[in-house]
């Protein structure tokens, strides 16, 4: 199984960005941008979040999911908390720093890295120090 990501963040473009950038170094990984509210204000969406993991999901993936902000962070907490106990074991939050972190889970997940391992390269902030 591939892992793919979500990038969640307050603004639609830093999202698409990010998406854009990592998409460079991992170009096999399957990656979507959840950024701003559903009306195109700065924000999160439980919604976008909810869509983009639920269709990598069906399309077979396991999911890391980074955020920017703490309330990015809250949305995401929300929607992992009402997966079921069978879905829950192939999303996972991943805490760490939202470009670096997007960056070395992202290549993590190109040459193979399961899920611990890609959510593991983007809690390791020390990658780029």
């Amino acid at each position: 199984m591939t892992v793919a990501l979500v990038i969640v963040s307050h603004s639609a473009q830093l999202a698409a960005g990010l998406v854009e950038l990592a998409s460079q170094m991992a170009k096999d990984v399957e990656l979507r941008a959840a950024g701003g509210t559903d009306d195109g204000r700065i924000g999160t969406s439980f919604d976008k979040v909810n869509d983009a993991v639920t269709e990598l999901r069906a399309s077979g993936h396991d999911v890391a999911v980074l955020t920017d902000l703490g309330s990015a962070t809250m949305t995401v907490e929300s929607v992992l908390d009402l997966l079921d106990s069978d879905e829950a074991a192939h999303v996972r939050f991943a805490d760490g720093p939202l470009v670096e972190g997007a960056v070395a889970a992202a290549v993590t997940a190109q040459v193979g890295g399961d899920l611990d391992a890609v959510v593991g390269a983007a809690r390791a902030r020390e990658l780029f120090t």
